[in-house]
């Protein structure tokens, strides 16, 4: 395969993520009009990355974390979104390097890519676990948008087994909206650090959009 074909055949991989709609909207129901797309959450998550390095001292190397975002997400090509309500953490990462080495197996740089996915999962080092966080609170704030627009309806959620979560199912019988609900899950499940605790309990406590 000729390094053109090998570009190509890359780019037309992860161009279907343009297309896969992230599941947590689609469970909620979330009733915009177009919803996040899995490519929109990897910008997303970048620009989150760059703006809490910008206002926050954070001793990280920002461009090996947002080469670690801009792939972080490559599995979801063949295993498609799955949330940690479907899927054992244990089991995705087992399902989603074997497709990690499949979509990369053509790339020159497939060795040092796979490292690094792997360095985002294992969540030890200094700039995975920045990256982890991000990722998790982008979701959060996209979530507050959703919300703020009014596009879910906690009324309508019998088919949603994600509200009988235990978790999920304590925070809202405390009367939280959906966002709050959400917000207060991830502090709770990820223990952010202060920086990241700080800008999530902002959008609890005001308007975002």
């Amino acid at each position: 395969m000729s390094k053109e074909e090998k570009v190509i055949s890359y780019y037309v991989l992860c161009n279907k993520l343009k297309h896969i709609i992230r599941t947590g909207w689609q469970t909620w129901k979330v009733e915009a009009k177009r919803l996040e797309s899995v490519a929109e959450h990897i910008y997303g998550v970048q620009m989150l990355a760059v703006a809490m390095y910008s206002e926050y001292d954070y001793d990280i190397d920002l461009r090996k974390v947002i080469l670690m975002l801009a792939i972080h997400e490559l599995e979801e090509i063949v295993i498609g979104d799955l949330t940690q309500f479907q899927i054992s953490k244990k089991e995705k990462r087992i399902i989603g390097h074997k497709a990690v080495e499949n979509i990369l197996k053509n790339l020159t740089e497939k060795e040092n890519l796979k490292k690094l996915i792997l360095e985002f999962d294992q969540q030890k080092t200094k700039e995975a676990i920045f990256a982890h966080f991000c990722d998790k609170l982008e979701c959060d704030l996209q979530c507050k948008l959703y919300d703020e627009d009014g596009y879910v309806d906690l009324t309508k959620q019998e088919e949603n087994s994600v509200v009988q979560e235990k978790m999920v199912k304590e925070l809202l019988s405390k009367g939280l909206s959906w966002s709050e609900m959400w917000l207060k899950f991830s502090q709770e499940k990820y223990k952010y650090d202060d920086n990241f605790k700080a800008v999530s309990n902002y959008a609890l406590t005001h308007k975002i959009k």
